[in-house]
């Protein structure tokens, strides 16, 4: 399986489980810790922790593929490593407060400093 294919069952994946705000962010030729990473919300810390379970669940059972999970025990923001894909689940106000998308979106590192 591919990364694009991956990243296309699990943004299927998230879509069916109801998450919520999904991006998506290539990180190839910017990063070396994945091809891809995908930050979603969940509306609350059981949605949150739901969505990383099912997602992990499925990934096993459909691919025999295992996901390193961090954070599920708060329910606050959930990190999901299929090792192409990295998957940030979060609740909206942990998402708001850590603003992954400004850091890793093309172009907003540079979009900041003209605004300065």
């Amino acid at each position: 399986m591919t990364s694009e294919e991956l990243l296309s069952w699990i943004l299927t994946s998230l879509d069916e489980d109801k998450a919520e705000e999904v991006v998506q962010i290539d990180l190839r030729g910017r990063s070396e810790i994945a091809d891809y990473m995908v930050i979603c919300s969940g509306r609350s810390t059981r949605q949150v922790t739901s969505l990383a379970e099912k997602l992990s669940s499925k990934l096993k059972q459909d691919f025999d593929r295992f996901a390193k999970i961090e954070g599920k025990g708060a329910g606050d923001w959930v990190l999901l490593d299929t090792g192409d894909v990295v998957v940030h689940i979060f609740r909206p106000e942990v998402r708001e407060f850590y603003q992954l998308e400004k850091m890793w979106m093309p172009g907003a590192a540079d979009a900041d400093a003209t605004n300065s």
